[in-house]
């Protein structure tokens, strides 16, 4: 249930709360982490989602070209899971790469189940070049990355998230020209 949530695009005065929701998960192990000078540089960005004037989620979208982007730094505060928050996350994001004119949009992840009941499937690292040699290359994980690359696909039920995650497809936005 949504009630009373609202995305918006992300402004400068929200990066400590991003920092905030994201230090959480990267100690954890679950979200890679972001300094705060890394934040403030990609404040533009970040999407948020509020509840009642408090930044409870967050996630990115990462640019690299018309052909590709990254969804990243997906979170949402412990208290307000289970609330839509992370759904309206990733179909604003999604939105937002569609009017960039965006191709095909990636992700990787710990949680593939999640995702794959957003329209995502399961891709091998190897399909994601422009991500791997960008970001991975300088990540301590880079040899032993346990996170499953997935692209979007569309909208799947829940039946099909399993099959989504086990079934690697390299799949685009309709009606999107690649250039």
């Amino acid at each position: 249930m949504s009630f009373g949530l609202k995305t918006r695009k992300a402004l400068l005065p929200d990066a400590d709360a991003i920092h905030a929701l994201i230090r959480s998960y990267a100690g954890e192990g679950l979200l890679l982490p972001r300094s705060l000078a890394e934040i403030y540089e990609n404040v533009r960005d970040f999407t948020v989602v509020e509840s009642r004037g408090e930044i409870i989620g967050c996630g990115a979208l990462h640019l690299y070209g018309m052909h590709l982007a990254e969804v990243r730094s997906i979170a949402v505060a412990p208290h307000a899971q289970k609330r839509g928050a992370g759904r309206r996350l990733i179909t604003a994001l999604l939105k937002e790469a569609r009017q960039h004119h965006i191709a095909q949009v990636c992700l990787f992840t710990r949680s593939p189940q999640y995702f794959a009941r957003l329209g995502f499937v399961a891709v091998p690292h190897q399909s994601l070049p422009d991500k791997i040699f960008k970001d991975c290359q300088s990540c301590p994980m880079f040899h032993k990355c346990d996170e499953v690359g997935m692209v979007y696909a569309g909208v799947l039920t829940p039946k099909l998230a399993d099959a989504a995650v086990a079934k690697p497809a390299f799949p685009i936005f309709p009606n999107t020209v690649r250039g």
